[in-house]
């Protein structure tokens, strides 16, 4: 089974997007991050929405097979993961 990488939590609460691929299979990640003050993420609240493809294009250039949101915490992340590693 492929190990798929994924960034830690302070990442996507940084808003950042992340795309990664493993042969020819491929997924983007993107937050939804909810502030729970000016400075503070409320990870309770906020959410990572992931989308995967095969194939050798880009993002936005391909046909989503798939697509599911997760909690923005340690199991969300974990949950991710594995729901990845299921569909390379």
């Amino acid at each position: 089974m492929a190990e798929i990488f994924i960034p830690t939590l302070h990442t996507f609460a940084m808003n950042n997007i992340f795309t990664g691929s493993c042969g020819m299979f491929r997924f983007r990640a993107a937050p939804k991050v909810v502030m729970a003050t000016a400075k503070e993420v409320d990870f309770a609240q906020s959410t990572i929405h992931v989308e995967y493809w095969h194939g050798l294009f880009c993002y936005e250039k391909s046909q989503m097979e798939g697509e599911e949101t997760f909690p923005m915490t340690e199991e969300g992340r974990a949950a991710m993961i594995a729901w990845l590693e299921s569909k390379v």
